[in-house]
């Protein structure tokens, strides 16, 4: 008989969600399950929307790191972690867009396979982009300050709040043009956003591919050289990820370039923009505003810097959406092999036969990998493998059941899964 442990039966009544509440019960069901087929580690709080899609027959929620085949994160770090102990991992499933969190060469190394979730907080982070855009232009936040100054003066608070208003003026948006670097999901509701306000829209995205350059509203000048927006944008919004090659690519240099006045839009990652030659931009008055989700010492005692908590996908609706996305992706790949929006794999996917066994093979720098796999592998039914820089990957059906720990004569492999 199963026996519920009281801590957990009263946290599945804490929930105010039929979501919630099925979950928690999953969850107690988990706790008391001696045998699990997948085990699931949360590094932070996820959304149990997301949650609820792992089968309680086959996956153990909240396991033990060192247990897990797979981790579902937000923004926790884990750069400092063993991998090396980590020997069942498997993936790690980061519920968000950013995966600067997450050492990508290490987890590559051990064959672990990272996955993000582009998209599932877009809305949310461009809402947040357009109200930075307003708080840049019209000084709301000062006014709202302000006011509360004025506690205590009773019925002259309406005629003080008229005499000193005129202290908070600030442009409009309509008519005037924003720079949006980076047109993935997030950058193309931004340019939608900005364009049905009045604005004009000037984009730079050296990926930009032809199928999303129609996504963006008409009118849209798109730029081959991030140095032609500079001068000619009254705001600027960035939506990159962050990479040595973008770390700091707003500097002293590239804001010299800049339309004097610019507005400074940064909800992607604080790397992007160097913090002491921002701060010395707003003293210089170069920039009149920076508003930026990820903020610091320097730039919380700057003058016109607004600095907001990582509120980027702070709503319940990406939160859900994330841990949706996060989730099924797990489930396909731990269940059949299947890579999609993985940030250091090669996406590949394979749909599922009447095979008797299937297996995923990874491995690294080998440029002959298909064809020593074939060679590997008897009784091959289907076959699909993938490249992404110096990782291969396979996904093969067999007809006969192989051991897995026996094949061989391929270069580099550094992983074999029968999924």
């Amino acid at each position: 008989m199963l026996r519920l442990p009281s801590q957990a039966f009263h946290a599945a009544f804490s929930f105010n969600t039929p979501f919630a509440l099925e979950y928690a019960i999953r969850k107690i069901i988990f706790e008391n399950k001696e045998i699990s087929m997948y085990k699931i580690h949360t590094m932070n709080k996820i959304s149990p929307v997301g949650l609820i899609h792992f089968d309680a027959a086959k996956y153990a929620i909240d396991a033990q790191l060192n247990d897990a085949d797979a981790v579902i994160l937000r923004s926790a770090d884990m750069h400092e972690l063993d991998y090396d102990a980590l020997k069942s991992l498997k993936c790690v499933a980061r519920a968000g867009a950013g995966v600067n969190n997450i050492p990508l060469p290490k987890c590559t190394d051990h064959g672990i396979v990272v996955f993000n979730t582009p998209g599932a907080n877009a809305n949310a982070v461009a809402e947040l982009v357009l109200l930075g855009m307003l708080a840049a232009s019209r000084p709301i936040i000062r006014g709202t300050q302000w006011e509360k100054t004025l506690i205590g003066n009773g019925d002259e608070v309406p005629k003080l709040v008229e005499k000193g208003k005129s202290q908070f003026v600030g442009p409009e948006l309509k008519g005037k043009t924003v720079g949006i670097v980076g047109l993935g999901a997030i950058g193309r509701i931004v340019a939608n956003d900005c364009a049905a306000l009045g604005m004009n829209i000037i984009g730079f995205d050296p990926f930009l591919n032809e199928e999303n350059a129609k996504l963006l509203p008409a009118g849209t000048k798109v730029v081959a050289d991030i140095d032609e927006l500079y001068p000619a944008c009254d705001y600027i919004s960035l939506h990159v990820p962050q990479t040595p090659e973008t770390k700091n690519m707003i500097c002293a240099a590239t804001i010299a370039k800049m339309n004097p006045g610019v507005r400074v839009m940064n909800f992607s990652r604080g790397g992007l923009v160097n913090s002491a030659d921002m701060v010395a931009a707003l003293a210089a008055g170069h920039i009149a505003c920076y508003v930026t989700d990820f903020g610091d010492e320097a730039l919380l005692q700057a003058e016109n810097a607004i600095c907001l908590p990582h509120l980027g996908a702070s709503t319940p609706e990406a939160e859900d959406n994330c841990a949706k996305m996060a989730a099924t992706q797990t489930i396909d790949f731990l269940e059949n092999g299947n890579i999609i929006n993985s940030v250091n794999f090669p996406k590949c996917t394979l749909a599922r036969g009447n095979a008797a066994q299937r297996l995923t093979l990874t491995a690294r720098n080998n440029a002959d990998f298909l064809a020593q796999v074939a060679k590997a592998i008897p009784g091959i039914a289907a076959m699909t493998s993938q490249t992404r820089g110096d990782v291969s990957y396979a996904i093969v059906e067999v007809s006969t059941a192989v051991d897995t720990t026996k094949i061989s004569g391929i270069d580099g492999l550094i992983g074999v899964r029968a999924v």
